[in-house]
């Protein structure tokens, strides 16, 4: 229901022209003002990577569907868009930057915990595809299974040589058997981190659509 909502904001309006953004460029707006309180104009631009044309054109969106309110300090949520940020929340409670390492090869990567959705990954092509898709380099998904992280797929525990790294993802995304985490890799961090969470949302959304 939640990534619905974000989906219907990224829906042009005939004969409007196409859009350059998404429903993770909703998303990671409603964030941004719940860090923040408010974000302007020039903010939105710069934590989702829009021209100042396509920012406005998200806000007025985001506004005709209930979403924010807009004034002279700028914009904020609504009642309605503080409820789809948490109901999203929920499915993608943490998140964190990550180094270059054998499960993350890119020269940015950002790891989104998925919550309970590990049965919806498939290979795990298909949260790549998503990320590429954003102009990332790729994406790699790891599942959680009885304390291991596995791959899609298989039981090779790729982190078994990182010690390090497995207790970072563990002590900050905190993940519990039946989770998924996406990991967003690219050339910068804004978009490795675009990446990651539309992977997950596509991972939400396919198997809304298949259940």
């Amino acid at each position: 229901m939640y990534v619905r909502a974000l989906e219907k904001v990224a829906t042009r309006y005939a004969p409007s022209r196409l859009l350059s953004f998404g429903a993770v460029h909703v998303l990671v707006a409603l964030q941004l003002m719940q860090q923040q309180g408010r974000a302007s104009r020039d903010a939105l631009c710069k934590r989702l990577g829009l021209g100042g044309g396509a920012a406005k054109t998200l806000v007025k969106h985001m506004k005709m569907r209930g979403l924010v309110e807009t004034s002279n300090g700028g914009t904020r949520m609504t009642a309605k868009g503080r409820a789809v940020c948490q109901g999203i929340m929920s499915a993608m409670p943490a998140e964190m930057a990550l180094p270059r390492s054998p499960v993350a090869l890119g020269r940015h990567n950002y790891a989104v915990l998925l919550k309970e959705f590990g049965f919806a990954v498939g290979t795990g092509l298909e949260q790549r595809d998503a990320a590429i898709r954003m102009g990332a380099t790729g994406a790699t998904t790891l599942l959680y299974k009885e304390g291991r992280f596995v791959m899609p797929d298989s039981s090779h525990d790729p982190l078994r040589k990182e010690p390090s790294l497995r207790k970072e993802l563990v002590e900050k995304l905190r993940p519990q058997d039946g989770d998924a985490i996406i990991i967003g890799s690219a050339d910068n961090s804004r978009v490795a981190e675009l990446a990651a969470k539309d992977a997950a949302l596509a991972t939400i959304t396919a198997h809304e659509k298949h259940s």
